[in-house]
């Protein structure tokens, strides 16, 4: 049996998830090739910054709802099975501010009836008695949170037991990645999983410079060492800004991250002190309990983090093209939904690499997939 040289460029969760489930095939030699690797915290990384859950905001009957649904089986083995991952379950809050919602007035109606209410166990209505302060209404279930500072080793640990080999390179363009297979051979296809960092490396866009549909949706959050029963947000922005309310405690001592903002086209990398002081303020009126009533005052902080989504105008690309007569999948354009999309997007890499490689499908070349040239 040949194998098909297959490099994975990017090791973040899109990445990772990506290599290990096309390690499945035995007839695939793979190689992941990266700047940043977990233990890494940079602004251009990043997977470590998330917070993470699993609170799917995808549409009914898209293909992002099947990424979500295809995620949700897959997180919820390892946290019930895989204690070494850092999954954990908690029970999720999700409320409801009429304040938030001028401009969305069926978002209540649209959360009663979300299409996870029929996988996402023990989902209803919280009783009006059990709201918390300043809400209107609130759903409730059982998911998920990830302590990414454990989630991203026990994924490469996971890809070292399949043979997956590793390299750390700081790559300008995605055909350099071609050369760089742990066989010293030619790759036979590229796996793109570049994250944010697809808006600039070269060999993509219809100029070769980059996707300047890849945007960044900057976020901010407050890690503190308070730990509170139960997640808890708010179901939409604040005001209908870009200001956010999430708390979320990790698994295995990982602190509890209180977020947070979602702002667009914003690369700055610094931490606001105002937005900060909002950031707790918001979490310990909605949750008084997390701060045993002292207000912010009562939070123990242990850091604070920015984070920059990978979003992209479109949504998440995964497809084939030339590039640079380099055959390559794509995978990126996540914005928050990384982790909770994860295993979703990489099982539908996978039959696109198997397509490719099997000839089944026909393969454009990058510019004319831009040009609309052809239809993906």
């Amino acid at each position: 049996m040949i194998k098909a040289n297959i490099v994975v460029v990017g090791a973040g969760v899109a990445g990772l998830t990506t290599a290990l489930l096309l390690s499945k095939q035995k007839r695939y030699s793979i190689t992941v090739v990266a700047k940043h690797m977990p233990g890494d915290y940079d602004i251009e990384y990043t997977s470590p910054w998330a917070g993470a859950n699993y609170v799917p905001e995808s549409e009914p009957d898209t293909p992002e709802m099947e990424w979500d649904r295809v995620t949700f089986k897959e997180l919820w083995k390892l946290a019930n099975d895989v204690p070494a991952a850092g999954i954990h379950i908690q029970k999720m809050i999700k409320c409801y501010r009429e304040k938030d919602n001028k401009n969305n007035p069926g978002q209540w109606q649209a959360q009663q009836n979300s299409w996870y209410k029929d996988i996402l166990p023990d989902f209803k209505v919280l009783p009006e008695s059990d709201l918390p302060p300043t809400v209107d209404a609130a759903t409730t279930f059982k998911t998920m949170c990830i302590n990414t500072a454990i989630y991203l080793p026990w994924l490469i640990s996971q890809c070292l037991a399949a043979g997956i080999v590793f390299n750390r390179s700081n790559l300008t363009s995605l055909t350099e990645a071609s050369s760089l297979h742990h066989t010293r051979k030619l790759a036979s296809l590229i796996v793109n999983c570049t994250g944010l960092l697809a808006h600039k490396i070269h060999g993509l866009g219809p100029d070769g410079k980059g996707d300047k549909l890849v945007y960044p949706a900057r976020g901010q959050i407050v890690l503190v060492r308070n730990e509170v029963e139960n997640m808890v947000e708010l179901s939409a922005p604040v005001d209908g800004g870009d200001e956010m309310t999430y708390i979320m405690t990790r698994a295995a001592g990982g602190g509890t991250v209180l977020g947070g903002c979602y702002q667009k086209g914003n690369w700055d990398s610094q931490s606001d002190p105002n937005l900060a002081l909002r950031i707790m303020t918001r979490a310990v009126e909605l949750c008084p309990e997390l701060a045993n009533g002292k207000g912010v005052e009562g939070l123990d902080v242990v850091r604070h983090g920015v984070g920059l989504r990978p979003a992209r105008e479109g949504g998440t690309r995964i497809d084939a093209s030339w590039v640079d007569g380099v055959l390559v999948v794509h995978n990126y354009g996540h914005a928050g939904f990384g982790y909770q999309s994860s295993y979703g997007c990489s099982e539908a890499v996978v039959r696109v690499v198997e397509d490719v490689l099997e000839d089944s499908i026909k393969v454009p070349k990058e510019q004319d997939v831009w040009a609309g040239k052809v239809k993906l």
